[in-house]
């Protein structure tokens, strides 16, 4: 039997890492950062970096002049307006050969990131006195926020500490302040903020602000942790795989 030219040209995608876009110039090294772990964790596979505002190169013109399959990895936390809108109409005009992979969501792995991250700062699983508050960007559409909120539960597991509170840095509630008051009304004594972001920037300078004024100690976002490199692959493949079984 011959080989079917599609089906091999799919499995060799190259991938087109698309990141938020920042005028900070952290965002953007956070996103190169995880793309040279992309390809340590898997060589051969081209891998190019591209945001979708502020930063370049833009999207647009990445995808302008493909001349092979390529999947559209978003290097996203939620499934919000860059995933769901955004990017696929950046795709749609280019009209190029691309799938588009999924965010990466709220992966097991991205909570051990976490949970590595308040390690680092000395957050001891076993002190009841510690609340945790993972604060996310927040989104206008309801579905996305609600998939975020289900962090708590997963990242408890195994603690002894006092709880668990997701908090949003725009948009929806509960602010960033609720939620650090919801966790001492339930017995926190001291409150650790957990920034659910990939790299910092500008709003998360602003939620350091907030945590500063109120004596609230805060971790480092996810950054390019290899767990962070393996989802994106991950999501890559998944994909790939999608394309294939249709």
């Amino acid at each position: 039997m011959r080989p079917d030219p599609v089906l091999g040209s799919l499995r060799s995608c190259s991938m087109i890492l698309t990141a938020h876009g920042s005028a900070d110039p952290r965002s953007s090294a956070i996103t190169h950062a995880v793309a040279e772990r992309v390809r340590a964790a898997r060589p051969g596979l081209d891998v190019r970096v591209a945001f979708c505002e502020k930063d370049s190169p833009n999207l647009r013109d990445v995808l302008e002049g493909l001349d092979a399959p390529t999947v559209v990895t978003p290097l996203l936390l939620a499934s919000a307006y860059h995933a769901r809108v955004d990017i696929p109409a950046m795709i749609a005009q280019a009209g190029a050969d691309v799938i588009q992979a999924d965010a990466l969501g709220e992966d097991p792995r991205l909570v051990d990131v976490m949970r590595e991250r308040l390690a680092e700062a000395g957050v001891d699983p076993r002190d009841r006195e510690v609340g945790v508050l993972v604060v996310a960007v927040g989104s206008s559409r309801s579905a996305a926020n609600a998939r975020t909120s289900t962090l708590a539960g997963p990242l408890a597991v195994g603690t002894r500490w006092s709880g668990v509170q997701v908090a949003y840095a725009t948009g929806p509630q509960p602010s960033v302040l609720d939620g650090v008051e919801m966790l001492r009304r339930r017995g926190a004594r001291r409150v650790v903020i957990a920034p659910w972001f990939i790299a910092p920037g500008r709003i998360t300078d602003r939620v350091a602000e907030i945590a500063g004024s109120a004596g609230i100690a805060m971790v480092a976002p996810l950054g390019a942790h290899p767990l962070v490199a393996r989802t994106v692959v991950d999501r890559f493949d998944q994909a790939v795989a999608a394309r294939l079984a249709a």
